[in-house]
């Protein structure tokens, strides 16, 4: 009997291609031609699943956010169910630092796919502002929830905190990125920010979101 063929196994597999080399060459610089090399398959067999290159890259960067989120999680379970908010904002805010070869490969090609899209009519029609509002209503709402818990002043402005610090973090992958901190740096700069936010007492970050600074 053939074997049968999975489909979406297959679609993935060539996203991940694409992923590698825009890691390695910058995602302007990628075609069909060269995903299809990395994937081991045939030029015709990428072009049979995505059809354009712009249906490729648009499924790539589904793919490339839901493995960050897969990361988020398990970095947020790694910090234990009693983890409190500081625990898994630090979570989410290191995951999101270049700090090792996957996460260094997204920060690079989810950014090339941010700039692309600002003369890419089919990528800026993505929801590109969807994912980033995401993260900021996560994180004002952790924000909210030390309030509650009298973790965090009362009067701290929960919503401007967040987008501070997701634009903190940001900045600072992108130092890591061009060799302007190392990593080390970036997270001890993160954590003095939430040592600024959170009160004096309140329990650092548990012991399952040390380690992946370098």
């Amino acid at each position: 009997m053939p074997k049968r063929v999975d489909h979406e196994e297959r679609r993935t597999e060539i996203a991940e291609a694409l992923v590698r080399v825009a890691g390695r060459r910058g995602l302007h610089g990628v075609g069909m031609r060269d995903v299809a090399a990395e994937a081991g398959v045939s030029l015709r067999l990428v072009q049979y699943y995505f059809e354009t290159k712009e249906k490729l890259l648009l499924y790539g960067l589904e793919h490339l956010a839901a493995g960050f989120g897969a990361r988020t999680a398990a970095r947020v379970r790694a910090a234990g169910d009693a983890a409190g908010p500081r625990a898994v904002i630090e979570a989410l805010l290191l995951e999101s630092l270049p700090t090792d070869k996957e996460s260094r490969t997204f920060h690079l090609v989810y950014t090339s796919y941010a700039v692309l899209s600002v003369t890419d009519e089919a990528l800026a029609a993505q929801p590109f502002i969807e994912n980033p509002d995401a993260a900021e209503d996560a994180l004002a709402g952790l924000l909210r929830q030390a309030q509650d818990a009298r973790l965090v002043a009362p009067d701290v402005d929960t919503r401007t905190e967040a987008i501070g610090l997701l634009a903190l973090s940001a900045g600072l992958g992108t130092g890591i990125l061009v060799g302007q901190r190392s990593p080390e740096s970036a997270v001890a700069v993160l954590r003095h920010h939430l040592d600024r936010i959170f009160r004096d007492g309140e329990m650092r970050s548990a012991a399952g979101t040390e380690g992946r600074a370098g």
